[in-house]
């Protein structure tokens, strides 16, 4: 579904991200983790679109993100760790946007709206300006929003932060849903319990480049994520 070969981005001298290689298949949840600075979000805002790199090429689908760049994101949703919304919008109103968008038949996606605005106990709020939303609802409704057009990649940039506990239960159903259908989920987070239990791969990068990657079982072995973690950030 995703296939990240040689990727390198420089800031100026630094390396941003330095030749990193990762392939993610469709039905895997995929987590990545790393120190603030290492080159995680760079990798997501690169995989979206929305950066340009310097060295390496970035398939989704079989299709090249520089040279099909509407074909790649038309397959694909991207949720940053501090969603930019229309603040001047209300939330439906928003919604209806990204369903234009996307194309998506207005009878899909109402009922689509009303799913997981229910699910996340939404739906009350849909009618206020965005601007009045919290931290945690403007979270929520960047998920629906990606939610909408049923992607078949979704990337997610700290997607937990703000969420309540059962916020970020209901979400974590709605990733392995997507992969059940046979979609794939990239994500990078700093809460380890949450991709020891949820990925099904992981990569670890440090310094712009990948140290780490595979199975959680072929990652961590018999210690826990956050040991492995520490360890290898320690070295």
């Amino acid at each position: 579904m995703l296939k990240i070969e040689h990727l390198t981005k420089l800031y100026g001298d630094k390396k941003g991200v330095d030749d990193l290689i990762l392939h993610i298949q469709r039905g895997e949840i995929y987590g990545f983790i790393g120190h603030n600075g290492a080159g995680k979000t760079t990798t997501l805002r690169s995989v979206a679109g929305i950066s340009n790199f310097d060295a390496g090429q970035i398939l989704i689908d079989g299709h090249d993100i520089t040279a099909e760049p509407i074909v790649c994101k038309r397959k694909m949703a991207y949720i940053p760790d501090n969603p930019d919304l229309y603040e001047f919008m209300s939330g439906i109103r928003y919604l209806n946007f990204v369903g234009d968008v996307y194309g998506v038949a207005p009878e899909i996606r109402k009922e689509r709206i009303r799913k997981y605005a229910d699910i996340f106990e939404l739906t009350a709020d849909l009618a206020q300006p965005i601007s009045a939303y919290s931290h945690g609802m403007k979270q929520k409704l960047a998920i629906i929003s990606a939610w909408i057009h049923e992607p078949e990649l979704i990337l997610m940039d700290e997607p937990f932060v703000g969420l309540d506990p059962m916020a970020s239960h209901r979400l974590k159903l709605m990733m392995r849903e997507v992969c059940d259908r046979g979609g794939a989920i990239f994500f990078s987070t700093h809460v380890l319990e949450v991709a020891e239990k949820l990925c099904d791969k992981i990569a670890i990068i440090k310094n712009a480049k990948l140290i780490r990657s595979g199975t959680m079982e072929e990652v961590k072995g018999d210690d826990s994520l956050e040991d492995v973690f520490l360890e290898l950030e320690e070295k």
